[in-house]
């Protein structure tokens, strides 16, 4: 029942920062204010493409892993991946996003991170 549940929960997270990087290819300025700073409108565009390459790479490579590597792997590359969303959450407080937006969306998807590698390890 673990392996499922340690699987599951890494293909949803794979395939959902997937979605985010595509949303910041097709739509940058929408996906920028969801992310807690919304972008200004004379400001170059190519900053929050960039971020949605990131996301898509980061999203390609985690489920790249689960194919192809062990559970430990995968966990391994979560722990570190947890790091983007820990960071996008002081992003977003230090340049006048909400609390809320900070830690219910980063900060909630960092712990969510961590608990999948967590479940990737008991694996």
């Amino acid at each position: 029942m673990l392996t499922p549940t340690a699987y599951g929960l890494a293909i949803v997270l794979g395939l959902f920062i997937v979605f985010i990087g595509a949303r910041f290819l097709w739509a940058p300025r929408a996906a920028a204010a969801g992310y807690g700073v919304p972008a200004k409108q004379d400001g170059d565009a190519a900053y929050l493409e960039i971020k949605g390459v990131r996301d898509i790479t980061f999203g390609v490579l985690g489920l790249t892993l689960i194919a192809f590597a062990d559970a430990s792997a995968v966990g391994w590359y979560m722990l570190a991946v947890a790091l983007a969303p820990l960071g996008d959450t002081v992003i977003v407080l230090r340049h006048g996003g909400t609390k809320a937006v900070a830690f219910g969306i980063h900060f909630a998807t960092a712990v969510t991170v961590l608990v999948s590698a967590a479940l990737l390890f008991a694996v």
